[in-house]
């Protein structure tokens, strides 16, 4: 294989924390490009050849990888990733490091929604930013994967008695902070049996890779407590569904592009512009985040869901929120992105919005006014004179969108754009075909 830049240090690291952790097995991961986790392990024998020349697999089997022509590829590891999977053996313990796809020639894979992200990440750091992410990833704990059964009655920030889901909180935080993955928050959730927990702010490539780990690290704690945890969107038609509310702030070093003491919000022209191209981008972005026909069940009025393209410094409801501004605390000013759910491809969806908070920026994009109100409140004719445009009612709707985006195709490639488009579309008309048992208790004793 072709020799892309190594960092040799880091791998000789990795190896000797190996010997000195009696690690025996590594787990590689990488992501298919609708963000489900592939995994394949190799012994501690093999990590200097996979460091090397990496793991080969066929590429044709992974949805969305490769035609026919190109099924060899190979993962190679990153060795900045190294960490023990603290639920296995501690002897003969088990570690996991995300990989770079690479094709038999050596060269990065197009369709390695990973190494998407880091090219749009370069691209910043071309511009002198870097894009720092805060999550906060919501999630139902059910009694088995079988159905929506609930274990507690809870709702917002409630605790003990209503919460039995603190201790499995509690224990996932231990975890991912035994990985090395800070959290900031775990609360329960408005819904019973809804839970969230939020992951320190960090830069963009690294919580992507956090928070695949965060939805494995969340379903095996449940796992082993007997029950089942989902990131559905949308299981329970009559309670909130589960969103990925993104924090976004872009720094220039240990400066914060986001703040500006002078702006009546304490947010700086970047700050402003940046969201002007999310706004502008958003329903072409919704194939990213909100990538499941069950996705649109949770964009709907009436559950704290965004669900027209508006901005805000207050409301709960509106696609992007200003948090307000804490004096002495310039680092943490942010805009807050709530149109992604807890299933997406985390690659994809901060490569698409910092592709388009970017494209604001370049493009010195004006940021329209606030909404003062609920969109979902005024008249259609009230939101087409003020120009508020919705966002995607359904699959089909973001598909159509999705297709139309210039910017989406260059940033993604056209690998991927087109292969996701194929596998929405499958999944779309798959969908159109199915007759639901809301259908039938509708019309079947009246038609």
């Amino acid at each position: 294989m072709h020799q892309a830049s190594r960092d040799l240090a880091a791998e000789q690291h990795v190896i000797q924390q190996c010997r000195d952790l009696d690690v025996k097995f590594i787990r590689l991961w990488f992501t298919d490009i609708v963000g489900t986790l592939k995994s394949a392990a190799i012994t501690v024998d093999e990590l200097d050849h996979a460091f090397t020349d990496g793991a080969s697999f066929d590429g044709a089997s992974i949805e969305g990888f490769a035609r026919s022509d190109e099924a060899d590829m190979a993962a190679v590891p990153d060795p900045s990733t190294f960490q023990l999977l603290p639920w296995r053996p501690r002897e003969q313990a088990v570690a996991r490091m995300f990989c770079e796809v690479r094709l038999p020639s050596g060269e990065p894979f197009e369709g390695d929604p990973r190494n998407v992200l880091k090219s749009v990440v370069a691209r910043a750091a071309r511009l002198g930013f870097t894009f720092y992410v805060s999550p906060e990833i919501e999630f139902f704990y059910f009694k088995d994967s079988e159905g929506t059964a609930l274990l507690d009655g809870g709702g917002y920030f409630d605790l003990t008695p209503l919460d039995s889901g603190t201790d499995l909180r509690r224990e996932t935080v231990l975890t991912l902070e035994e990985m090395g993955i800070p959290v900031a928050l775990s609360h329960h959730e408005a819904a019973p049996s809804q839970h969230e927990i939020d992951l320190r702010h960090t830069d963009a490539l690294s919580m992507a890779d956090s928070v695949m780990t965060y939805r494995l690290v969340v379903k095996e704690i449940a796992r082993r407590h007997g029950v089942y945890a989902t990131f559905m969107p949308k299981p329970r038609s009559e309670l909130n569904g589960s969103a990925m509310h993104l924090q976004l702030s872009l720094f220039r070093g240990e400066e914060n592009a986001f703040f500006d003491g002078d702006d009546p919000l304490h947010v700086s022209k970047a700050a402003r512009q940046f969201m002007a191209g999310l706004l502008r981008h958003a329903p072409e972005l919704a194939l990213l985040t909100n990538q499941w026909v069950n996705s649109y069940k949770r964009l709907v009025p009436g559950f704290e869901a965004p669900t027209y393209v508006t901005w805000s410094p207050r409301n709960h409801s509106d696609l992007l929120r200003v948090p307000q501004y804490r004096p002495g605390l310039e680092g943490s000013t942010r805009v807050e992105y709530r149109a992604p759910d807890a299933a997406c491809n985390p690659y994809l969806v901060l490569a698409g919005v910092l592709a388009a908070g970017l494209a604001g920026i370049e493009g010195d994009e004006p940021l329209p006014d606030p909404i003062e109100t609920d969109a979902a409140l005024l008249s259609a004719e009230d939101r087409a004179a003020r120009g508020i445009e919705s966002l995607p009612a359904s699959l089909g709707e973001a598909i159509q969108r999705f297709q139309s985006s210039a910017l989406l195709r260059e940033t993604l490639g056209a690998h991927i754009f087109e292969s996701l488009v194929r596998n929405k579309l499958h999944e779309w008309q798959e969908y159109r075909a199915q007759v639901s048992n809301w259908e039938v208790a509708r019309y079947l004793g009246v038609l």
